[in-house]
């Protein structure tokens, strides 16, 4: 087996979320933060044959770079990572999946009264902005005729704020504030359709591939308040 470019980028991007993960047999691959407040599935083109563990998935994804065009055998307690050629392997063995921080159960979104299309462009903005005001917290709020999002420090009220409107929809005359750690906002850069629920949970769902993300919200948000 080969991995595809964007199965290695999905990968790449999981192993910010968790460091390690557990690979099911099929074509789904999910992981949770250690947390539990970030999960993500994704739909890739390979089929893998069987379920294994990996308990550091960064030195997964570099064992990869050892070898010219990677092929993936996989045995009973590792997989062997070799060339083309058949000159160079690598054994790597797979870790107990019992041992792993992973979640094998599908989430069950509730009715979303927010919804709001979140582009590339603008995701990277808000990144930007997060890392050049040193703040760690973003809010979603609702402003006339659209969504705004806004990077703030919601414990200074005098400090600097970085917002941006986007497309959505919300019920009419309702307020919100809804409240989102930055450093849970783990997603790929891709474009988005988000939806937010007042029950603190939303989901980003990309309109370029089959992935999605579930991110808990904070606790200090506000509906209808």
């Amino acid at each position: 087996m080969e991995l595809s470019e964007q199965t290695i980028g999905v990968l790449r991007n999981y192993a910010t979320i968790n460091p390690n993960i557990v690979v099911a047999e099929g074509n789904n691959l999910k992981t949770i933060s250690v947390a539990r407040n970030v999960l993500s599935s994704a739909t890739v083109s390979e089929n893998f044959p069987k379920e294994f563990g990996i308990y550091d998935l960064n030195e997964f994804l570099n064992v990869l770079t050892l070898v010219d065009k990677p092929h993936l055998t996989f045995e009973d307690d590792f997989v062997t990572v070799g060339d083309q050629t058949g000159r160079s392997a690598v054994k790597y063995y797979y870790s107990d999946p019992e041992m792993l921080t992973s979640s094998n159960k599908d989430v069950t979104m509730p009715d979303a009264e927010v919804t709001f299309v979140l582009d590339s462009d603008t995701l990277n903005k808000i990144r930007r902005a997060a890392g050049a005001l040193g703040h760690n917290e973003i809010s979603i709020s609702n402003t006339q005729g659209a969504v705004r999002v806004s990077v703030i420090d919601s414990d200074n009220a005098t400090s600097n704020v970085f917002s941006i409107d986007v497309e959505g929809s919300y019920p009419e005359g309702v307020d919100f504030k809804f409240i989102m750690n930055v450093n849970n906002l783990k997603v790929v850069s891709e474009d988005f359709d988000v939806q937010i629920s007042s029950k603190l949970i939303s989901r980003f769902t990309s309109r370029q591939s089959d992935i999605e993300y579930y991110i808990a919200l904070e606790k200090s948000s506000t509906y209808g308040e």
